[in-house]
């Protein structure tokens, strides 16, 4: 099943409570989104290491309910 962008918004802010998440949908199936996702736990990390907690606080849907996820993070 597709993953609606509060479930999305929910679960990152669930880890990364000050984040702001911006989602656009890629196609209209609710599979296919691009985040933004911009908080002060970024602060100092590499972009890999950034990519790593988002998905972290994804837990483990991408692949499964979230087929694909276009990811920019960045600090304030």
């Amino acid at each position: 099943m597709p993953m609606s962008a509060e479930s999305i918004e929910s679960l990152i802010k669930a880890a990364l409570p000050d984040a702001v998440v911006e989602l656009t949908a890629l196609a209209d199936d609710n599979d296919h989104w691009a985040a933004t996702v911009t908080s002060t736990a970024f602060n100092g990390l590499s972009r890999v290491r950034q990519h790593q907690l988002v998905n972290a606080a994804l837990a483990g849907k991408l692949g499964g309910e979230l087929h694909a996820l276009a990811l920019t993070t960045q600090a304030p």
